[in-house]
């Protein structure tokens, strides 16, 4: 029988207890991500950037991609990115729980994607409780927004900036505000 290791837990949605006996290899993962941060956000050119970001994706990074950095992304491996897409300066992408970024997204500077959180409830604080994150085609974020765990961005939709996404949104809307409401269609 296989057993799964913490990432194929985190990549289905299981919570994380901290006594977990694999909890150390969540740490381990950032900090080997962290190595090849920093080298890609020294780096000037786009095409090393993108190469860069495909090993810690684990995944082909096209060459319609474009990312301004530095980027932060504490895993990477539960991160996939779609074609033509654009990803500003200082964006934060915490991606144990999963975040997929379809074709012709553009993430303005700043943004958070947030695909982990913790319980309401104080004994269970330090548990960690993954949820993917889905911005779909031509969604456009704007700039300090932050989508938080389990949200869907829906296809052509706008969040305004500075607006906390807590719930899904809809195609063809735009949302803005703390947390984020429906304010007009597209």
């Amino acid at each position: 029988m296989h057993k799964k290791d913490i990432f194929e837990k985190l990549r289905e949605g299981e919570t994380i207890f901290p006594g977990d006996p694999e909890a150390y290899k969540m740490r381990e993962a950032s900090f080997n991500t962290k190595k090849i941060l920093v080298q890609m956000n020294n780096s000037t050119d786009l095409d090393e950037v993108r190469t860069l970001l495909s090993q810690i994706t684990d995944s082909e990074i096209d060459k319609s991609v474009e990312v301004f950095t530095p980027l932060y992304i504490n895993y990477g491996k539960h991160t996939k990115i779609g074609k033509n897409v654009f990803i500003n300066f200082d964006c934060i992408f915490l991606d144990l729980g999963g975040i997929t970024i379809e074709d012709n997204v553009l993430i303005a500077p700043k943004v958070s994607l947030l695909s982990e959180g913790h319980s309401l409830e104080p004994e269970n604080r330090h548990a960690l409780i993954p949820k993917p994150i889905h911005i779909k085609k031509n969604a456009w974020i704007g700039a300090g927004a932050t989508i938080l765990q389990g949200v869907t961005i829906g296809k052509n939709a706008v969040v305004a900036s500075g607006a906390v996404v807590s719930k899904d949104v809809p195609d063809n809307t735009v949302v803005a505000g703390i947390p984020a409401k429906i304010i007009k269609s597209v």
